[in-house]
């Protein structure tokens, strides 16, 4: 099956025509973010043409932001000032008369685990980015569950210490300190002891963010993506210690897997597999 996955980010969109699990080709640019939401709308069609194909079966796009799924508008976008209720699927599918799903990206990076990666060997878990914020997308019984408005899985909203969950277990972590993560992870791995043990609060602050994910839907697995998640040897730890110390329920626990991410083009494989999960949908309820 061939389909386009599109992933639209703050500073750049990218997308890329998938068969059978390859990526075939890409394309990206810069996102027209302080331009009109027409204007916006255009450049991802633009993008789709650099890579469309006439026989695929669909087009997926992952938007940083909510989505209506009974009206197939996207309600709003970070870092889009100008979108507020774009019928994104509608415009498309008008241009280029294929179905089009549009979804959140971190729904976008559940269903790509689901299809493409180590999410294939679970029917129920939960994919989490950890990068400048926190998302998460929710697998049960091998397809996503968006939710009201793609809402579903917001774990990086809730109320915690003194702000949110993503505040303390995302790239946030690092940012509210004003330090680089990055630079942080080299000095971690040179055996600063000031940088390991700021990795070891972080993997305290996630091993808590999990346990919430554990008492709302038990899982199989949890699988970690974005970039904070290149740093789990450095957190997994801190993490695991408030797993194994605070949370109460230690056999739910202990059959949790917790895996990270290692799918390339994760992004546009994830936004692609909306197309998969809509026909797989299609055909179970035929």
């Amino acid at each position: 099956m061939k389909m386009i996955g599109v992933d639209i980010g703050g500073t750049k969109i990218e997308a890329a025509l998938i068969d059978k699990k390859q990526l075939v080709r890409s394309y990206s640019c810069p996102t027209p973010s302080d331009q009109t939401k027409e204007k916006v709308v255009q450049t991802i069609g633009d993008a789709i043409q650099q890579v469309y194909a006439d026989d695929i079966a669909g087009i997926g796009i992952g938007v940083p932001g909510l989505v209506d799924l009974e009206t197939n508008e996207v309600l709003d976008v970070v870092n889009i000032p100008s979108w507020d209720r774009v019928p994104l699927k509608q415009l498309l599918e008008e241009r280029f008369n294929k179905p089009v799903f549009v979804n959140n990206d971190a729904n976008c990076f559940a269903v790509g685990e689901n299809y493409f990666g180590k999410g294939q060997q679970y029917d129920n878990f939960v994919g989490i980015t950890l990068g400048t914020g926190l998302g998460a997308g929710i697998i049960i019984n091998s397809h996503l569950y968006s939710g009201t408005f793609c809402g579903a899985g917001e774990f990086g909203a809730f109320y915690y210490q003194d702000k949110t969950m993503e505040a303390y277990a995302s790239g946030q972590f690092f940012k509210d300190r004003k330090v680089s993560g990055k630079t942080l992870a080299e000095q971690a791995e040179q055996g600063d002891k000031q940088a390991l043990q700021q990795f070891n609060e972080l993997g305290e602050h996630i091993g808590r963010a999990i346990a919430n994910v554990l008492f709302a839907l038990a899982p199989q697995a949890i699988i970690l993506g974005g970039s904070v998640s290149q740093s789990f040897h450095l957190f997994e730890a801190g993490m695991r210690a408030v797993l194994e110390n605070e949370f109460p329920y230690q056999r739910l626990y202990q059959s949790l897997k917790i895996e990270v991410s290692e799918l390339a083009n994760g992004a546009v494989l994830g936004a692609s597999s909306l197309v998969m999960d809509a026909v797989s949908k299609k055909h179970e309820n035929h």
